[in-house]
């Protein structure tokens, strides 16, 4: 939701009860592994564009002191209650060198598949389901998410609860908020200003959450970059759409597992702003074909919009039914035997407001599948 190394434009992620205990990863096996590391190829989404004074540098004091001061107006919160917490807060070396060390190469999704669609991560799938298979189905039909997405989604953030994050939330997030490494490139330091100020608001909108769970932030662990629970939530996708699943009147997203189901599938159902999210019985992709003779078509961001006379204009005809009024955009993946392209309609780009990758959704998928006992194509 993560929102680890986050190589989306703004990650997501889950939180956590006021004492975190960790879910028993016991379905996804003995040894518990940590979930693969997501990928780095990205689309590329719109943003707004950075004016060139607020690129100019701020002392950490001065800074700080307008947080305090930004996060009690906005959250009415005491500013000394902040400043109480943020005295425990410590910045960690560790997570400046994860955010800044240099990106991996782009693997080949057949390269890139293979460390999700593993025996052991199906299999773990496959278990997790099964033993909570009452409550998942309960989800499935109040949300209308699939449950082995929702068991998918789970996997491949945390194996099935078995990795959910050692570090500090509170120390992450105050260390990427206030010393997000910077590399001295003019051409990155707009992105590199904006991620800062995502991870400033994720440390305010700690604090908000805090206060309205009733959690105790400085305990609370998760990812380097914020990212905490089962599902890995930011403090921001927990405050807007985590839910309370099993009615005990808390939002509980490390010790309920009706909590997380419900608030996975909710945030499927409602992130995606005006395009909408999940569409409960919608598919997710179809196998294309691009005709001789025309270019590749590679689409500047998910979002579903071309039809299916559009796509045809540009070479590119589903391999399966595919009904006629759906509207979808373009995938393609190189895979062992040479590229893929398919087709990813509506239900592909909610994956995709998970985390920003296209190779991402394509293995959440693909994972869905498996788990659920059908058949998937090759890498």
């Amino acid at each position: 939701m993560m929102r680890r190394a986050l190589p989306c434009l703004f990650v997501l992620g889950l939180a956590s009860c006021a004492t975190p205990q960790a879910p028993s990863p016991a379905a996804a096996g003995d040894t518990p592994q940590p979930a693969p590391a997501v990928p780095a190829e990205t689309s590329v989404e719109r943003v707004a564009e950075v004016p060139p004074e607020a690129l100019q540098p701020v002392d950490f004091p001065t800074a700080r002191a307008q947080f305090v001061r930004d996060t009690a107006a906005k959250y009415g919160i005491a500013p000394a209650e902040i400043e109480a917490t943020l005295a425990k807060a410590q910045f960690l070396d560790s997570v400046v060198a994860a955010m800044s060390r240099p990106a991996e190469r782009v693997k080949p999704w057949s390269e890139y598949r293979t460390g999700f669609l593993t025996p052991a991560r199906i299999q773990g799938g496959q278990k997790f389901m099964a033993q909570h298979r009452d409550e998942l189905a309960r989800t499935e039909q109040q949300y209308g998410v699939p449950a082995e997405v929702i068991v998918s989604i789970i996997g491949v953030e945390t194996n099935y609860g078995g990795f959910t994050g050692r570090h500090k939330v509170l120390d992450a997030l105050y260390t990427l908020a206030f010393r997000y490494p910077r590399s001295g490139d003019p051409a990155r330091a707009a992105y590199e200003y904006r991620r800062e100020q995502f991870f400033r608001d994720e440390l305010a909108q700690l604090f908000a959450l805090g206060r309205e769970e009733k959690l105790d932030i400085a305990s609370l662990t998760g990812s380097y970059a914020g990212a905490m629970g089962m599902g890995q939530f930011m403090p921001s996708s927990y405050r807007e759409f985590a839910v309370d699943g099993d009615g005990d009147g808390r939002r509980d997203l490390f010790g309920s597992l009706p909590d997380v189901f419900a608030s996975i599938a909710n945030y499927f159902r409602k992130k995606g702003g005006e395009r909408g999210g999940w569409v409960p019985g919608g598919a997710v992709v179809a196998r294309a074909q691009l005709q001789d003779g025309y270019p590749e078509f590679t689409p500047e961001t998910w979002t579903p919009d071309y039809t299916l006379a559009q796509l045809a204009e540009k070479g590119y005809r589903p391999l399966e039914p595919v009904a006629p009024d759906a509207t979808a955009t373009l995938v393609s993946l190189e895979g062992a035997d040479g590229k893929q392209y398919w087709l990813g309609f509506q239900n592909y780009y909610a994956i995709t407001r998970y985390n920003n990758s296209k190779m991402y959704a394509m293995a959440v998928h693909q994972l869905s599948q498996a788990i659920a006992g059908r058949p998937v194509p090759p890498a």
